[in-house]
């Protein structure tokens, strides 16, 4: 009997009438590895490092023979030789396995655009999928295979470019063509094929676009990253020539952004918080954890605008609100969830809607456990890329967390869930679980950027002026731009840190380095505002923070107070009172207020924040406040000055 390893969309073993047969799942990654190796054999070493490592060699070449045990017994059973063992090799059995993974075109195919519509059907699903492998050898031979997959492609779609005619023909180009997109980014070659099978220079024209000022981007932040190394370095002409302030570069380009044109084209997403009626907190902590860092992870789509998690939040508890929320703020997709308790761990039910309709796109069950916890992740991810989304960024959601290590993963949800609350404890409890996620997976980025994020906020709390809170801030979201420079977090981190040190050039650019790799990241873009207000732009921080809340609109206070700064900057004080009558909290704003409301000449009013602040902080000095507060320009602090001075501090 002739067997077939299935790749994609999970590794298994059918036999010939298509049923899955049961096989070690180390067998079935040693049967993958050897069918894409030439000789089709290699050294037991070379292969027990592949499954288990390199770090001990003895106790992996143990855990070698203990497989080769179970497989041959398992093979016994079959009664089928699918590997063979001597005493340093094994050799796979090419008679008695074949693949789905076939990495060469076939120029004798008298049919070239089914082998593309094969290829594109097999991509579209995951390679391997979740497997029990973690070694460093295991995730070098998974990218060559995935190069491989991208070279057949391109092969392919070049070849059937020259004959396609039919509309479904130029559907199949189409389809195979953004998968090319999202596996070779700008390249050049890459970009004319599009062109070609798009017919649509424009559309290709404004992927080049997005793609190269990421490009810029990334390199600007590599500059950025090796200026905050070398302090000294940052003071010399030459790198004042290389590094132009905010000022400049903004000057240069005026904020006449082409995504207000295209905004209302974009399909817009919401993610909403999952529904827990079988009252299992654990379970609802992860599974809320897990859907935020997803809505996260979108917010770095062009293709796709997503409601911030906050309002996400909000707007999951109204649920006689939440259809005039869709309808008024305009969203295509709903993700909609739930827990239930169909195993031990809970399950996650998971259904995308298209709104105007009502229709269910997709639906899925996934499992909370700790080790499917990744794959849960990229499997929601994916699935609402695809539906929503037919540009480059759709496809690496299949991707960002491919090589993270499950117990990392876990460790850094439940830590998420503690960062979201803004106590001392909470923040070093968050702190606590981040390193415990860098234990499993050292150059976790997103881990490394949380951690930064609890030591600047600890800084605020305790408003002790401790500098070390502020250098460790900045040493772990230059870790995090470091392991994972195409995410906004470790810039975002990087400039929250050199904000409160009063390094004002170096936080704008970093802010605005994080703004484009996350253009549709509510939370930094309402970070670079309030970087902008203490830079003293206020007017650009005004423009950045309505955008924040267009994205976020049922607003934390956070947001509600820059603009309040914002406006207050721009003397536009009846406004600035709005913003901060919106919050939930207004009392964070006391002395705003108080300010706002003696230059009005209201002084009763102004008064009773005064006395408010006082009852809070008996101990409150305006000029030491003003020198902990950082502000660019001089007239910034003195409008800061007059206002509170007014009001009688």
């Amino acid at each position: 009997m002739t067997f077939f390893l299935q790749t994609f969309g999970g590794l298994k073993l059918v036999d010939s009438e298509g049923r899955q047969v049961a096989y070690p799942e180390k067998g079935l990654l040693l049967l993958a590895y050897l069918l894409t190796i030439r000789e089709g054999a290699e050294h037991r070493a070379a292969m027990a490092a592949f499954l288990w490592g390199d770090e001990d060699n003895a106790v992996s070449l143990v855990n070698m023979r203990k497989m080769i045990s179970r497989i041959k017994l398992r093979q016994d059973e079959l009664g089928a030789q699918l590997l063979s063992f001597s005493s340093n090799m094994i050799h796979v059995e090419r008679l008695a396995v074949s693949s789905d993974m076939v990495w060469v075109a076939d120029e004798d195919e008298a049919d070239p655009l089914r082998q593309l519509r094969n290829l594109a059907t097999l991509m579209h699903r995951s390679f391997l999928g979740p497997v029990g492998c973690q070694s460093r050898d295991f995730y070098g031979w998974f990218a060559e295979q995935k190069d491989r997959q991208n070279t057949l492609l391109k092969a392919l779609l070049k070849r059937v470019s020259r004959v396609a005619r039919s509309d479904e023909d130029a559907e199949i180009l189409k389809d195979a063509g953004i998968l090319l997109i999202g596996a070779e980014r700008a390249d050049p070659d890459t970009l004319q094929l599009l062109v070609e099978v798009f017919n649509a220079e424009e559309e290709v024209d404004q992927l080049r676009k997005i793609l190269e000022k990421r490009s810029n981007a990334l390199a600007r932040g590599a500059d950025l990253v090796n200026a905050t190394a070398n302090r000294d370095a940052r003071q010399t002409a030459a790198s004042a020539q290389a590094h132009p302030s905010l000022v400049s570069i903004s000057e240069q380009r005026p904020h006449v952004e082409p995504d207000d044109m295209r905004r209302h084209a974009v399909p817009r997403l919401v993610l909403l918080p999952p529904s827990d009626h079988i009252g299992r907190p654990d379970s609802r902590f992860i599974a809320n954890a897990l859907i935020e860092d997803i809505t996260i992870g979108f917010c770095a789509f062009n293709s796709l605008q997503v409601i911030a998690h906050h309002s996400a939040v909000q707007i999951g508890h109204q649920l006689e609100d939440q259809a005039d929320f869709f309808q008024r703020h305009a969203l295509n997709y709903i993700l909609d969830s739930r827990i239930s308790n169909q195993t031990s761990e809970g399950t996650l039910f998971v259904q995308l809607v298209f709104f105007p309709d009502n229709e269910v796109v997709w639906a899925e069950r996934f499992s909370l456990s700790q080790p499917d916890l990744v794959a849960a992740r990229r499997v929601i991810a994916r699935n609402i890329a695809l539906s929503v989304s037919s540009e480059i960024e759709r496809h690496e959601a299949t991707r960002l967390y491919r090589e993270l290590n499950p117990a990392a993963y876990h460790s850094y949800l439940v830590g998420r869930r503690h960062l979201n609350r803004l106590t001392l404890p909470d923040l070093r409890r968050a702190r606590k679980e981040m390193k415990t996620a860098l234990h499993a997976s050292t150059d976790f980025a997103p881990a490394l950027s949380s951690i930064a994020r609890t030591y600047s906020k600890e800084w605020l709390l305790t408003a002790r002026g401790d500098i070390e809170l502020l250098k460790s801030a900045e040493g772990f979201a230059v870790r995090a731009i470091d392991a994972r420079r195409n995410m906004a977090d470790g810039y975002r981190e990087l400039g929250v840190a050199k904000l409160l040190q009063g390094a004002f050039d170096e936080s704008a650019e970093a802010m605005e380095l994080a703004e484009t790799l996350g253009p549709h990241y509510a939370d930094i873009i309402a970070d670079h505002a309030d970087t902008l207000v203490h830079c003293s732009l206020p007017g650009k921080a005004l423009q950045k923070i309505e955008r924040a809340i267009e994205l976020n609109p049922l607003s934390p206070d956070s947001y509600l107070w820059t603009a309040a700064g914002a406006n207050y900057a721009l003397s536009q004080f009846e406004t600035s009172l709005d913003y901060i009558g919106r919050m939930a909290d207004p009392s964070l704003a006391d002395r705003l207020s108080a300010a706002n409301w003696a230059i009005l000449d209201q002084k009763d009013k102004a008064r009773v924040f005064v006395r408010r602040v006082r009852e809070a902080n008996p101990n409150f000095d305006l000029e030491t406040w003003l020198a902990a507060v950082p502000s660019k320009e001089q007239w910034h602090r003195d409008l800061y000055r007059d206002g509170l001075k007014r009001a009688g501090f």
